[in-house]
């Protein structure tokens, strides 16, 4: 097997030396995606939920263009600024896992300008 780049224009686009997301084998990693705009390039400047669902649809965007969907989510590591966020975040990322949700592990920590910062593996159809 050998690793893949893969960039889509739905999600964030690296700046700095890294990949979007790699795909290798049947999975994709996605690198951190902050709540960012893709058309703008602005970060979202609405609460945790708000940023939530921006780095949701900027995944779900990335995921369809690499031929998968939210669905085969295996794993999702959230980096929250603060602990009294978590509970609104749930509520935003609830909304798209209704049913057998990945595995996810939270991370307090400085998230920079934005609430919350994702990074996803996913299995590929």
């Amino acid at each position: 097997m050998k690793k893949r780049p893969f960039t889509s224009s739905k999600g964030n686009i690296p700046k700095f030396p890294y990949s979007q997301a790699i795909i290798y084998g049947d999975l994709i990693f996605i690198s951190a995606q902050p709540p960012v705009d893709p058309e703008t390039g602005d970060v979202d400047s609405g609460g945790v939920k708000a940023q939530t669902r921006r780095i949701l649809t900027n995944v779900s965007g990335i995921l369809e263009d690499a031929g998968t969907s939210l669905d085969n989510v295996l794993k999702v590591t959230v980096y929250l600024k603060d602990r009294s966020l978590f509970s609104d975040f749930n509520d935003a990322y609830a909304g798209f896992f209704p049913e057998n949700p990945p595995a996810r592990s939270p991370v307090f920590t400085d998230t920079g300008d934005s609430l919350v910062t994702m990074d996803f593996i996913a299995g590929m159809e």
